[in-house]
């Protein structure tokens, strides 16, 4: 069973798995305004693309999700227990805090919220929404 999530994005969306048929469509498209159309050629096309979308989108999912829960916060793959978290800095995240979720700094087009654990060691949490996060690790911790 999972737990009620406070905030949550997923990382990716599914919709860009759509994106190889509809360029295989267009491609068929424009082929048959010069006459004879490939189609199993465009299917395949479209099939290819359609795979590598979804193998993108998939470990965008696993990767860049966020999620708070009551008793967690899960970024990527790694899960910090709300009990471990002091406070919720305002200010920038300091420089050299390790970044939770695996990776050497915050990802692209991501926000980095700084936070305080119990044994006084800073870390960076990250989401497209920095304030949403810190708004739901705030909620948390404080109740």
């Amino acid at each position: 069973m999972t737990e009620r999530a406070l905030f949550a994005e997923p990382g990716s969306s599914r919709w860009p798995v759509l994106w190889g048929p509809a360029f295989a469509a267009a491609g068929a498209g424009v082929e048959a305004l010069g006459g004879r159309v490939h189609t199993v050629a465009w299917i395949l096309v479209g099939l290819g693309l359609a795979g590598v979308a979804a193998l993108w989108v998939n470990a965008r999912r696993r990767l860049l999700c966020v999620r708070v829960t009551p008793d967690a916060l899960v970024q990527g793959q790694e899960s910090l227990a709300v009990q471990r978290i002091a406070r919720v800095d305002e200010a920038d995240p300091p420089a050299g805090a390790r970044v939770l979720g695996g990776g050497w700094t915050v990802p692209r087009r991501f926000t980095g919220v700084g936070l305080r654990l119990d044994d006084g060691s800073a870390v960076v949490a990250w989401a497209r929404d920095g304030d949403g996060l810190r708004a739901a690790l705030r909620d948390v911790i404080s109740g």
